[in-house]
């Protein structure tokens, strides 16, 4: 069933619900960048998911479009921002909640699993207990030195200039977007997702392509470096793709075998 919040004035956002077995944790599963929940490695994982009696919540990000169905293209302009993607979070774990799941394991693909890191920074809701990352990717910014990056779109922000910037961010070679906004994401380099993952208050688990050619060099040996608990599937590119989508699934599933859920209150 499709399900839908208000989640600021004039903006609603959309979830698919697909109901599985209460004795097992719930999956709020979370596209990537500017995708929908319709994108093939999210929509395939989701139907796996519930295949093995697993409730999953696949929300579709507004990006501050009412109503969004559709992929939203690199040169669209850009009215969102990552504080609007962890708001819009928050507020479905909270509808998960009220539907009576109290054990909530969060699973991103791509940049999803990036927004999930930044709304688990910012004190979770007691219901999630685990966070599952596939293919996760800092907020990459091409060749533009970031610091400088930062610091312009900062006195930009202090000086009140509404003017648009077009800048790379992911796999968007020209993305316009307001200051704010961009801001909001470029802050998101390596170093601070490192930080998130050491600090997260719930366990994780990362799902990495060995064949990933969307990642920044030597990204994989930094989170072994950080022993962060991981598995990387050999051969596998960025979308987990074709016979990688079953690996994907495979891994998913025990690592969310070892997660209780408590008895429906």
């Amino acid at each position: 069933m499709i399900v839908q919040q208000e989640m600021r004035a004039g903006i609603t956002a959309s979830a698919e619900y697909l109901v599985g077995e209460r004795s097992k944790p719930a999956v709020l599963l979370l596209h990537g960048f500017l995708q929908t929940r319709e994108f093939p490695t999210v929509a395939t994982l989701a139907r796996g998911l519930q295949d093995a009696g697993y409730t999953v919540l696949a929300p579709t990000l507004s990006l501050n479009i009412p109503n969004r169905t559709q992929s939203l293209a690199c040169e669209a302009v850009h009215k969102h921002s990552l504080d609007d993607d962890v708001s819009e979070i928050g507020r479905w774990v909270i509808w998960l909640k009220s539907q009576g799941h109290h054990s909530i394991v969060l699973v991103g693909h791509s940049f999803g699993s990036l927004q999930l890191l930044a709304y688990l920074s910012l004190k979770p809701d007691a219901a999630v207990k685990a966070y599952i990352g596939a293919s996760l990717i800092e907020a990459q910014i091409g060749t533009t030195a970031r610091p400088a990056l930062i610091a312009q779109l900062e006195a930009r922000v202090r000086g009140k200039q509404r003017a648009l910037v077009n800048q790379a961010l992911s796999f968007c070679g020209k993305y316009p977007s307001t200051p704010e906004g961009l801001l909001s994401y470029v802050y998101w380099d390596q170093a601070r997702l490192l930080a998130a993952l050491k600090q997260s208050p719930v366990g994780v688990k990362l799902i990495m392509g060995g064949a990933d050619n969307m990642l920044e060099p030597g990204w994989i040996k930094v989170l072994q470096h950080v022993r962060t608990p991981m598995v990387i599937v050999k051969g596998a590119s960025h979308f987990m793709d074709g016979a990688h989508e079953f690996d994907l699934l495979d891994h998913t599933l025990k690592h969310l075998e070892t997660i209780k859920a408590p008895l429906s209150r």
